[in-house]
């Protein structure tokens, strides 16, 4: 009997899932990007203050631009995300979209052009 995958094992398989999904079109300038998984996001990203970009006061990921020798990375946070699917399946397209949303930041394109069916979901 196969030994049960954990709750982040899960999640980060979902990662992957959504990377692979845009592999086809974008494969190229993916080729160098560093995808992970953190739990929650660091202190300095939390808050809605003065100050503040962007309208959810919790971020479900981001997006580091290349710098020096490191290369450029998209980080996707599973504990928001976790509290706001209802279900696996929301949860996956919650996911999808975050990846979609951070990779676009990368590309300095729009959500809808890395992924034409992302405003469909909306």
């Amino acid at each position: 009997m196969p030994i049960a995958r954990s709750r982040s094992e899960r999640f980060d398989d979902l990662v992957l899932d959504a990377v692979d999904r845009l592999r086809p079109q974008w494969g190229k300038q993916l080729a160098a990007v560093e995808f992970a998984v953190e739990d929650v996001p660091p202190l300095d990203e939390l808050g809605d203050g003065p100050g503040r970009i962007g309208t959810d006061p919790i971020p479900f990921g981001r997006a580091d631009a290349a710098a020096g020798a490191d290369p450029a990375s998209v980080v996707v946070y599973r504990r928001p995300l976790e509290a706001r699917a209802r279900d696996r399946d929301t949860l996956g397209a919650l996911v999808h979209d975050t990846v979609v949303e951070q990779v676009a930041t990368l590309l300095g394109l729009s959500p809808e052009t890395v992924d034409p069916g992302y405003d469909d979901r909306r």
